[in-house]
């Protein structure tokens, strides 16, 4: 891709921009052209440290740019190690979509060669992939293993090793999984571990098969952005709906709304949707295509309601997000950050507005000893509860015999 960068000094605390960090002039020229001109926090740690080879730990909120903290000093160590590979290694579907774009956007022109291995696709395009040799591999858990059982790919050329949103991968349940692939991994390999949060028996897992770690901690487990308002609404359940729409007519910008369940998301999407307000849904009944559509069509604006489900509280990069919504509380604490974390990213302001029933007043103080803030509580005005309307039962007009009568005279006639 690009030849051996000579080394630079990185100990120059002056340093404004990405000079002086050790990155080889052609990914400085590719930065310059996407008018990246300062690294993040989290960036300005990680990548001399990364470029030089050694193991990391880093722990920064989300949005804040882990993905070029740990793509340029992947793609500049391999450059300098023929026939190795890239592995990183996400929890879902849209999170590893959204690193292949962002790694061919500023390494596209360089040669740089992906593949990635998720759920939701055919194998056969996978493998032809795999065929041609790509620098770096981008997996979920579950699909990697199925190309390695499948004898597909082998792991033994893996160079450097990168684990994103790692707690995450771990609250899904991908543990056993994680396990077994860093088992398959040559020793001798870079571990860059990233997270928004580190919790001790991740941290206890990840530790086990790494070589002397650095970590970075740019900011305490649980701190949110600073340009994000936070909002509190103690509401009935059926006072969320009338709310939610009240919020909308006096707001403008693209708008994240969680739901805890898919089958609240459908019914919330459904309710928007009959009002005429724009919106679509994402959770694990869509398929990837579906998933990606609705995506796409969230970013351009022809959607300004996205529905969502925990699925995306990480998978999701909008820029200029204006507002998200909690339209259920989520089930952890952490979970809060993630999901907020979609707005006020790289700096902009945001709103975070969240719905909550009395009886999940412990709930709230859990996420607020987390984030270390009292969220202000508002009351909501002109607010009247949707009346509950029963649905009707189906009532059949012609009267059908049951299936084992049906099934006997059928067996009496033919």
């Amino acid at each position: 891709m690009i030849e051996e960068a000579k080394k630079q000094d990185t100990t120059s605390p002056k340093s404004q921009g990405f000079e002086g960090l050790g990155i080889h002039p052609k990914i400085m020229e590719s930065l310059a052209i996407l008018h990246f001109k300062s690294p993040t926090p989290i960036q300005h740690k990680a990548i001399p440290v990364a470029i030089e080879g050694k193991d990391i730990i880093g722990i920064a909120q989300t949005g804040t740019g882990k993905t070029l903290a740990f793509g340029i000093p992947m793609v500049q160590r391999l450059s300098s190690l023929p026939n190795k590979q890239g592995l990183v290694i996400l929890p879902t579907r849209e999170l590893a979509l959204q690193v292949q774009e962002t790694l061919h956007k500023v390494f596209g022109k360089l040669g740089l060669k992906t593949a990635v291995l998720i759920g939701g696709t055919g194998m056969g395009l996978q493998i032809k992939n795999l065929k041609q040799n790509p620098n770096i591999i981008i997996a979920t858990p579950g699909r990697l293993n199925d190309h390695v059982a499948s004898r597909n790919l082998s792991l033994q050329n893996v160079a450097v090793l990168v684990l994103d949103e790692a707690d995450h991968m771990f609250d899904m349940g991908f543990a056993p999984q994680i396990k077994k692939i860093l088992t398959l991994l040559p020793k001798e390999r870079q571990t860059l571990l990233f997270s928004a949060t580190m919790p001790h028996e991740i941290l206890k897992v990840a530790t086990t098969y790494m070589q002397l770690p650095l970590r970075f901690e740019i900011a305490p487990q649980g701190t949110t952005a600073e340009k994000v308002e936070h909002e509190l609404f103690f509401v009935q359940k059926e006072q969320r709906m009338p709310l939610l729409k009240k919020i909308l007519s006096e707001s403008q910008g693209s708008i994240l709304l969680f739901s805890r369940t898919k089958h609240g998301a459908t019914k919330i999407c459904r309710q928007l949707v009959s009002q005429n307000i724009s919106a679509t849904e994402i959770h694990s009944n869509k398929s990837l295509n579906q998933r990606t559509s609705a995506l796409s069509g969230f970013k351009s604006g022809r959607y300004r309601v996205l529905v969502a489900t925990d699925i995306a509280s990480r998978g999701i990069d909008v820029k200029g997000l204006s507002m998200v919504i909690n339209y259920d509380l989520p089930e952890s604490a952490s979970d809060y950050v993630h999901r907020i974390g979609r707005t006020g990213r790289a700096g902009l302001a945001g709103k975070a507005i969240s719905f909550a029933t009395h009886d999940q007043r412990s709930k709230v103080r859990e996420i607020e000893r987390l984030i270390r803030y009292v969220i202000p509580v508002s009351h909501p005005t002109g607010i009247v509860a949707e009346p509950h309307i029963p649905q009707k039962k189906y009532v059949h007009t012609n009267y059908a015999p049951p299936r084992n009568k049906l099934r006997r005279n059928f067996h009496k006639k033919y």
